[in-house]
């Protein structure tokens, strides 16, 4: 799924973007879901860790966040580990496994029964929207610096 490749691509692109800003800015609160760039790469780690566990069937989840007490760059290596992951993940899915479904719970203990291909997209999707927040907080924040994270980017680098 050329999905998962392209979320390990803009993750790189726009955490490398961040990491060039002054480590002052990485705290700085502004206006967003999450009010600065490091809760929201954290955010963004929960998430991908949180489906990834779901999807190997863990019976407990385990929540970066919730034990972490470290740097912005800390944060971003889980991110993008985790990203490799579902990257290294799908690209062994076959057809009949990329077909099945997923029995799980959220947050709140209720059961879903979804399709792999939803859930996935889900996840990459979900990336994508944090992504763009991203973006914004660091033009808010004065970056000049703020890169192009869009899908056709992605699509259109392999091409060339």
């Amino acid at each position: 799924m050329q999905y998962a490749a392209y979320n390990v691509w803009a993750n790189h692109k726009i955490i490398f973007a961040i990491e060039q800003l002054p480590e002052e800015l990485w705290y700085k609160q502004t206006p967003s879901s999450f009010d600065t760039l490091f809760k929201t790469v954290l955010h963004m780690w929960d998430a991908e860790s949180i489906w990834w566990q779901r999807i190997r069937l863990h019976e407990h989840i385990v929540i970066p966040s919730q034990q972490f007490d470290s740097s912005l760059k800390d944060a971003c290596n889980g991110l993008l580990h985790q990203s490799m992951q579902w990257e290294d993940y799908v690209r062994q899915l076959d057809a009949p496994a990329l077909n099945s479904d997923l029995i799980y719970k959220n947050s709140q203990g209720e059961q879903f029964f979804q399709p792999l291909p939803e859930v996935l997209h889900h996840v990459f999707n979900h990336g994508t929207y944090h992504r763009g927040q991203l973006v914004t907080m660091m033009r808010c924040l004065g970056a000049a610096n703020v890169p192009a994270t869009d899908f056709i980017q992605y699509a259109r680098r392999k091409e060339g």
